[in-house]
């Protein structure tokens, strides 16, 4: 097997590792001649040259072998998975075809390869999936769980491997990707090992200080919170012991990334977050018992721990849409420290950790309808988003995310909700027809409106009336994509009724009064009435506020006026006519400034006013939503924000050139002791420098101190950073900061 120059000395002894970790992982289900089939394809492969390293320069069998690892082992799929996965790069690169592969190995391999294959089409393109390819992969997979999985898994992989990588950028634009789009899947599909393994990475490329700052301050309060845990555990397990009960407990430590949203939302430093972990209470129960035993231990733990009622989380008694099962309750612990307790059997707590793909050992796929429900959900909101890419994808990672609420009918049916769900919500979940005609509700008997926002428990009974039709304002009503998507269809459809109403109007009356219609004429008259788009113009129609006997009139008018006009144009030959010759447009000194994308000038931007960018800073573009381009620092305090929530709106930017004279306002924010003279010589100091301007400046004395805050106009870096310099050498100045 002629590899040398193919794998290096240390992807040798990892390739083999890998190779025996997977046989002991999926052995038990891999067929005779399974191995040996597979090692022939990757052979004939590599030997061909045909594989090639990817844009990070990884080995591409280390990385399908990798990824198979994290499949079986995290995952808990086998064979069909794990062989779809080795040989897709061999089908790619046409060493084999999926119908050999369908003869050796079964229809279900083939499927699987085909799902891949699609996947590195979109990422031979570009090496990250923009919205509407995202959004069209899932649509496409829906049909096979699988691939999707082996998507999250292949994600999880590459964010492991590309720590080292050089190529900052492709690292940040793969890193954005995993949190904006894999992160929010792998959480609905219930795989939360692998999505806060995934947001973690993420921080650590796009946030490097904080996500190695909030890890630091584990390290160092570790041993103390380890102490804690097991005085709180003590108790507990003795109290589960004299009840009977198997089990064993674990303290689960928050993620890096969601200490840091906490943190974030609750506007605080690491020292103020104190849920910063979980007790996990896992019961070895048979199955028939598993809830009268959890909810057994959960009387014991809060009989002992004062529990919070408001943060009691019941999924036993009807499970999340991912398979999810699990009581949760926080309770006040030694040192009135607040500590979330979850108790669940070990199957789920297998399902916990392994999403979904563990209902398939469990129930099998036939059987599983919460699979079902969540493809058809997935497939719907999909299917039917007619709002541009950017806004789909927000709003399916709002509904990825989303908490639920469970509901009832009158007949007792119970039905699933994202939180925050309205009444209008229910209706169209229901059906679309009886949210169309919907006026409101009753809600455990009471009426309520249509924006009555629903909890989990309530009986609802939805009322209709025959006349009412959906309104504009009813997308400000509903919270969820279905709800969103069936209103826009429904006001659409009335709109084309009417518009098609307007027209059969206007045409019989131009019938009636025996007057030739012109679609050019016509079309010429609706621009010269102030209408951009023609059906603005039936809209008005059917609105009665254009009235249609004085549109025929102008019609008649702007006919007769057109062949007056024809009647008096003079013809020329075109042999007499010199075609002018144009003129280069002069260009801006703004082109040469700045250089966005690969090599694009001359695009319209503007500096944003959060960071104030000037020339020489590291920059990037930011996409707005009216088309034009903000540019910002890379250390500004918006930038984590955008690259999270809108990875796939940034672009590249670099100054170019020189600087063109042009001068950019910026503030210094400075802190001293307050001594005589030392505004004074600050503002000396800032006249004495060419090309700087003292806009402003605002000085605050406090006990002996000083801070104030001066605005100047600058060229560029250079000329900040020695500004900034010679502000420190002023006796009594201690910090110089840029705002």
């Amino acid at each position: 097997m002629e590899t040398d120059e193919f794998f290096t000395t240390g992807e040798k002894d990892l390739l083999f590792s890998l190779y025996r970790k997977l046989l002991q992982l999926s052995g038990e289900t891999l067929l005779k001649g399974d191995c040996r089939k597979l090692k022939t394809h990757l052979v004939n492969s590599i030997q061909n040259n045909r594989i090639q390293r990817d844009t990070f320069g990884l080995n591409p069998v280390i990385k399908d072998m990798q990824t198979a690892v994290i499949v079986a082992e995290e995952i808990g799929m086998k064979r069909a998975s794990i062989l779809g996965l080795m040989l897709h790069d061999s089908v790619r690169c046409g060493t084999c075809t999926t119908e050999e592969v369908e003869h050796i190995y079964g229809e279900d391999v083939a499927g699987i390869i085909r799902g891949l294959i699609r996947v590195n089409e979109l990422y031979s393109k570009s090496p990250t999936i923009e919205s509407e390819n995202f959004r069209n992969l899932l649509l496409s997979f829906a049909e096979d769980m699988r691939v999707i999985l082996i998507m999250i898994a292949d994600r999880v992989n590459i964010m492991r491997q590309i720590k080292d990588c050089e190529n900052d950028e492709a690292r940040r634009q793969v890193a954005n990707e995993a949190a904006y789009l894999y992160a929010p899947l792998a959480h609905k599909l219930g795989l939360y090992k692998l999505k806060s393994e995934l947001e973690d990475l993420s921080l650590k490329y796009t946030e490097k200080e904080v996500y190695y700052h909030i890890k630091e301050k584990l390290n160092e309060t570790k041993a103390s919170r380890d102490k804690y845990i097991a005085a709180f555990i003590a108790p507990v397990q003795k109290k589960l012991q004299e009840a009977g009960l198997t089990f064993h407990i674990k303290g689960r430590t928050k993620s890096i990334h969601s200490i840091y949203q906490k943190m974030k939302k609750q506007k605080c430093p690491f020292e103020g977050v104190y849920d910063l972990f979980a007790i996990r209470v896992i019961l070895d129960s048979q199955l028939e018992k598993e809830k009268l035993e959890c909810w057994q231990a959960y009387s014991i733990v809060t009989d002992m721990y004062q529990p919070n009622p408001k943060r009691l989380r019941d999924w036993l008694s009807v499970p999340k849409s991912n398979g999810y099962e699990s009581l949760h309750i926080t309770v006040m612990g030694p040192e009135g420290k607040w500590v979330e307790v979850q108790i669940l059997s070990e199957r789920m707590d297998d399902i916990a950790e392994r999403g979904l793909a563990a209902h398939w050992r469990y129930k099998g796929v036939k059987g599983e309808s919460g699979l079902d429900e969540w493809l058809t959900s997935v497939r719907e909101a999909l299917e039917n988003s007619d709002s541009n890419g950017l806004e789909a994808m927000d709003q399916f990672k709002l509904d990825l995310y989303e908490d639920e609420v469970f509901v009832f009918t009158p007949k007792g049916d119970l039905f699933k909700l994202g939180k925050g769900a309205t009444v209008l919500d229910f209706a169209f979940h229901i059906h679309s027809k009886l949210g169309c005609k919907c006026i409101g509700a009753k809600v455990n008997g009471k009426n309520v409106q249509l924006k009555q926002v629903l909890n989990s428990g309530d009986q609802v009974e939805i009322m209709t009336s025959n006349t009412q039709t959906p309104k504009q304002d009813w997308l400000n009503i509903v919270t969820t994509s279905k709800a969103r998507t069936k209103i826009r269809q429904a006001l659409k459809e009335m709109v084309s009724r009417q518009h098609a109403f307007a027209k059969e109007t206007l045409e019989r009356k131009f019938k009636n009064r025996k007057i030739e219609y012109d679609e050019g004429t016509m079309m010429r008259l609706i621009k010269r009435l102030g209408y951009k788009v023609v059906t603005d113009f039936y809209q008005s129609i059917a609105d009665e506020t254009l009235d249609v006997n004085d549109i025929l009139d102008k019609y008649i008018e702007q006919q007769r006026r057109e062949n007056d006009t024809r009647d008096d144009i003079i013809y020329r030959s075109a042999e007499g006519y010199n075609l002018q010759p144009v003129l280069p447009e002069e260009t801006s000194a703004k082109e040469d400034v700045l250089v966005i994308d690969q090599n694009l000038k001359g695009l319209d931007f503007t500096l944003a006013r959060c960071c104030h960018p000037i020339y020489g800073d590291e920059v990037f573009g930011f996409v707005t939503v009216s088309g034009g381009i903000k540019i910002h620092r890379k250390d500004c305090p918006n930038a984590s924000d955008l690259h999270q929530r809108f990875g796939y709106r940034i672009v590249k930017a670099r100054w170019a050139g020189k600087s063109q004279g042009a001068q950019y306002p910026i503030t210094l924010r400075i802190v001293g002791h307050d001594d005589i003279g030392i505004v004074t010589n600050i503002t000396s100091i800032i006249s004495k420098e060419t090309a700087i301007t003292l806009r402003s400046i605002g000085i605050d004395s406090h006990d002996g101190l000083f801070s104030g805050t001066l605005t100047v106009l600058v060229g560029d870096t250079g000329r900040l950073e020695t500004l900034i310099k010679k502000i420190r050498t002023v006796k009594g100045v201690k910090q110089v900061s840029r705002n």
